[in-house]
This record gives C-alpha cells, structure tokens and sequence, in this order.
C-alpha cells in the first residue's frame, strides 16, 4: 500500500520508458484463430532471472546489480564487456539488493532488511569480502542518498533517533565516521542531498492534493520554500549537477504533471517539460552533460534523452521495443547503463557507448525453457463506468481464446491506492493467461497516469465508485465475445486485495471467484497501525482514507472484515507473515469469517516474506497456488 498519491515511477536517475505504441485504446482485441501454444508450469516462469539495480565501478568495468539467479536476491558484479556476472554477496535467507560502488576503489553498498519486514539496514562491503553494518541497531530504516561531489563522504538518513522521523547523516568515505547534517523536527521528509553537499531538499505533506518542496542549506541552516504557495502536488526529481537548480514535478498547470525549475540563487521558477501526460522523472549525467526525462503515457513510457548543450535529442540505437526501467550514466559521461522489459521478456540490461552505434545487452533473462512466441502482448483498452467516466485498462487476451473456446477471465487490481498496471513483464500474469485466463489490469479511477481530477475521483469514495468500476470493468469483458461470460473472478494485492475483499463482500453475485493477495480488510486498524516512517505523508493518506480518529463510521462501513457473512464466493488468501503495512491479522480474520459462512477458502502465509514476496520459492509456491485455485473454482467444466 502507497503512502501517498503523487506515484512517481522513478528508479535510478528516474527512467521509465517504452519504445512499443500503445495499440487503439478504444477497442479490444478482436477474435482470432484459435492457436496451440506449449503451456509452461511455474517452474519454468520463474527459471527466468530477474535484476534490478545498476551502478559503475570506479574504472567503469563493471555494474554493481541485483539478481535472483540463486533463489534470492543477491549483489553481482557484471562485466561491461559482457560475459557472466561474479556473485558478491551469497545470503541465502534476507534478499540482499546493490546499491553503489564506492566512487574510487572497489567497495560498495548495499542494503537488506529481515525477512521482509522493510526495515532496511546499510551494508558495505570490503574488497575482501568483510561485509560492515552501517547502520546497526534495531527498530530502524536506513535509506542511501548519494555519495559526495567532493568523493569524500556519501549522505544516509535513517530513523534510529525517532522511529517517526529520518534525519541525515554524512559519511566519511575512509573510515565511515559520520556526523548528523539535520535534525527532523518532524515537519518533513527529507529527499535528496545536492552534489557540492550544501543544500538537502525536503518535501511537506499538507495534504493528499498539496505537496510542498522546499530546500535547507546545510552551511548556514536556512530553510527556503521551492515550490508556490498553492493547492498542488509537487514532487522533487533533480538537484541540477552544478547544485544551481532544483528540478520537480507540478500539477499545479494542468491536469498532468509538468517539471519545472527552480533557480535557487534568483529564486525564478520556469517550466522544462511539458505534455498530455504525465512527466514521471528527469535526471542527469555527472556533469550535466545529458539530461533524460520520462513521460507516463497510457501505462507505457516515453522517454527522451536529450544532449543539454545542443538541445539535440540523442537516439540510443540498437535498442529492442519495450519499457526502460532504469539508467545510469558512468561517472565519464561516455557510458549508459540501462534495462528493457517488454510484455513477453523480463527486464535486460544494455549498455550503450554514447556518442557510437555500440549498444550492447549484458543479460539475457528469460528462461531457455519457454519460447517467448508462446506469450501475449497486452493491449490498451477502455469502457465507461456507471457514471459515464471512461476507464482505461490493460488486457492480455490468450492465444486460443475464441468464440468457440471462451476463456475464463480476471479482473486485476493494482495496489495503491493511487498505483496504475502498466504494460510490461509479470510471471504471474503471463502464466496465468498461457494457462488460458484472459486479465484486465484495471486502472479504476484513482489511478495514476490520467490526470488529476481521474486520480483525486475516488477520494473518501473507496469500497464504492472503484468497486462500481470493477464490475463495469466484468461487465466489459462479458461484451467480448471471446470471454466466457459466467467465468470472471477478480484478483489483486495490498490495495488490490482490499478491492478483492470489497467485492466479495458488497458485491457478493458479482464475481465468481475472489485471489486477495495481502489485502487491507479493517481500514481503522491499518490506518492506526501504518508504518511509524510514514508520518510525514499521514496528512495525505488521510486525505485519500479518512482519519480513524474522525472517520471511524464510515471506515468501519468500508471494511469488508465487518461484512464478511455474505461472502458466498471461493476465496484464496496470500499473506506475508512480516509484513508491516497489511499486518496479518488482517488477512487472519477475513479467512476465519469466511469460513464461518461454509465457503472455500485457501489460506497460505509466507514466513519469509513481507509486503510482496521476493524469494523465488515463494513466488512459484504462490503462483501453483493461484492457477490450483482457479482450474478448481473458475476454469470451464
């Protein structure tokens, strides 16, 4: 579950991009032939290795990443040239995620919590292996922030002070002394430290419609407000890499989200990108040399990497369709590092020689097993809603459904609430539609991605106008004629779940089958119990839910748990044991309610896990469980 609403889809220096065409939004796929096609087991879904994360060496030869290729993620080392990844760190419990080299030897960074439970902890490792926790102690969170211009000392905020608040703390690169640069009174969320170390940006929640961003001098402790004096939300994307600028997102013009600048010496303000779409990120090589910005346009993204000094667009060639999930430029400017995933491929990492034609994939992730010929590309569609508002959607349609072979169908709902399903790579819903159910991603309104006024649409309105979409979202896949009409189940986690759990309960005839994936069941008690670091955003989460203190009733209305007798549908539950947004107890006491009502309901906890499951055992063991579930329960007869 988010904790606030203006999503970003930043990773990295803030890149998510896409080079397919969103297909006719207005249509769904029409009927084909029916085709045969090799159906994989999870097993062989999961063969694929996923990795995340990428950060040069100091002589630019390698990629600090992260993959699961053991069964949990680990730190790897992968040669630029090409050629196998050298495994760093060998954890074989706690997933175990890279972080950065150290910007003049071969040292590096990296981060894990324990057992999911989000409370990460700093790591760096020696070049002879001896690994040091930087951030010792217990009931605390450790973020990275950047290493210094100066390569003397890198910036870490962590809340072992206060468990509600994240003060900063520098770091000298030898020896690893620090000292505390600012002390959080409370008031805001620190987010990024600029290059020359001077100046720490710092965002204020008002409200779940009004975000400020403002800017603290770390010499002199002054405090200087960025953004305008007005009912918007602003994100923060860049210090410009001269520590000149502040660079950040606003939707204070327009329905989507424009990046402007603000000159921190004149304290001018000035618009930089802008479009129909949201933009996402922007980000910047070492010198300022390249910028690259990212739109979000109808769940697929664009993005732009543009040469700063000519105002030219740079092209990457040699670069396959799909989303960009992350890039990063090599201390030189002369290096990008990048990943691409597409529909039918997890994501790849490539690296491209700027100023050359050379571009190169490093990874080659999906599994020998499964022939990607054998997998769907998604399509954008929408419908209206019971009010007439247009909903946008993303559909995978199986290969041999047809109007003689119809095919059982999901509807998925993203996490949030203010999240959006994408096109791109997931297992699970490519296993899940190569084992013959169709899925539409649903973006309800509340969605990112579609402008404010769709985003804000479901305010202090959950449980009933995104449900309402829901089931105009079944009474959509019904109008194909490929669907089988009797066969449409809903599936979704964390806030996904919680819809999951809204339909079976306010809704009970609508769907056949319910998959509730660490859903929200008693909104008082999450919203009483949300993760104490995310006090600085409880102004905006509250402003989206309700404030259990004022708004119990209706919350309590809400809340499936206290409407659990008329579930009637087949029920399967996922929980993480240590996850500490949905707790367990709320998935504990739906599945006893239901059973109490004489429905089937499969329960499974991970042990291991938390909000979302990262080892490799597990999420085969989920996904046996979800297509177990559904030939049982909504697979034709």
């Amino acid at each position: 579950m988010k904790s606030i609403r203006f999503v970003a889809l930043a990773c990295a220096l803030g890149i998510a991009a896409c080079g397919e065409p969103a297909s006719d939004a207005s249509r769904a796929p029409s009927a084909a032939a029916p085709a045969t096609v090799t159906r994989y087991t999870p097993e062989q879904f999961y063969a694929t290795t996923a990795y995340t994360g990428a950060s040069f060496s100091a002589d630019e030869t390698r990629l600090l990443v992260s993959s699961d290729a053991t069964g949990v993620f680990n730190v790897y080392a992968q040669p630029v040239a090409g050629g196998a990844p050298t495994q760093l760190t060998h954890s074989t419990t706690d997933s175990t995620f890279a972080v950065a080299y150290f910007p003049d030897d071969d040292r590096f960074l990296y981060t894990a919590d324990q057992g999911g439970n989000e409370l990460n902890h700093l790591y760096a490792m020696a070049s002879d292996g001896t690994a040091r926790d930087l951030t010792p102690g217990h009931n605390l969170k450790a973020v990275f922030l950047r290493f210094g211009g100066d390569r003397k000392n890198f910036y870490v905020q962590t809340n072992e002070r206060d468990p509600k608040l994240f003060d900063v703390y520098r770091y000298a690169i030898d020896g690893y002394a620090r000292e505390r640069v600012y002390e959080n009174d409370g008031r805001f969320l620190p987010l990024a430290v600029s290059k020359d170390g001077k100046l720490l940006a710092l965002s204020e929640t008002v409200s779940n419609t009004r975000t400020n961003l403002w800017v603290r001098d770390l010499v002199s402790g002054s405090l200087t407000r960025v953004t305008p004096d007005v009912d918007a939300a602003h994100e923060f994307f860049a210090f410009t890499p001269e520590s000149r600028q502040v660079i950040y997102a606003t939707n204070e013009h327009g329905e989507f989200a424009q990046a402007w600048s603000y000159d921190i010496a004149s304290a001018a303000r000035a618009p930089l990108i802008a479009a129909d779409w949201d933009v996402v990120s922007v980000g910047y090589s070492e010198n300022g040399k390249y910028r690259v910005s990212a739109l979000n346009a109808d769940a697929n993204t664009i993005v732009a990497l543009t040469d700063t000094q000519s105002g030219q667009e740079v092209v990457v060639p040699g670069m396959p369709p799909g989303d960009i999930r992350g890039a990063v430029f090599s201390r030189s400017e002369t290096k990008l590092a990048l990943y691409v995933t597409r529909d039918t491929s997890p994501a790849n990492l490539y690296l491209h020689t700027l100023g050359t034609d050379a571009t190169a994939a490093l990874t080659s992730s999906l599994s020998p097993q499964i022939n990607e010929g054998d997998l769907v590309t998604s399509t954008v569609v929408r419908f209206p809603s019971f009010d007439g508002m247009t909903i946008p959607g993303i559909l995978w349609r199986p290969r041999a459904a047809s109007p003689g072979d119809r095919a059982p169908a999901l509807v998925f709902v993203h996490g949030g609430p203010g999240g959006q399903t994408r096109r791109g790579w997931s297992a699970d819903v490519q296993a899940l539609v190569n084992h013959g159910y169709a899925v539409l991603g649903i973006n309800n309104r509340g969605s990112s991605g579609y402008g404010k006024t769709f985003y804000h649409a479901d305010d202090l309105k959950h449980g009933d106008v995104d449900l309402k979409d829901c089931v105009y979202a079944k009474q959509y896949l019904q109008s194909l004629d490929w669907i089988a009409p009797d066969r449409i189940g809903i599936m979704g986690g964390s806030y996904g779940g919680y819809m999951v759990a809204a339909a079976l309960t306010f809704a009970p005839q609508e769907f056949a089958v319910g998959v509730d994936i660490f859903g929200v069941t008693n909104w008082v008690r999450t919203l009483e119990s949300i993760p104490s670091w995310w006090v600085a955003q409880r102004a905006g989460l509250y402003g989206e839910l309700g404030d259990p203190t004022t708004d119990k009733e209706r919350l309590t209305a809400i809340s499936p748990l206290f409407h659990a007798k008329n579930i009637v549908r087949p029920l399967l539950v996922i929980q993480g044991k240590n996850d500490p947004r949905v707790l367990q107890v709320e998935s504990d006491e739906l599945v006893a309610a239901a059973r109490a009502n004489g429905v089937p309901v499969d329960y499974v906890v991970f042990d291991d896990e938390g909000h979302g499951f990262t080892k490799k055992n597990n999420r085969i063991a989920a996904l046996h469980k979800y297509l177990e579930f559904l030939d049982r329960y909504l697979a034709l007869k």
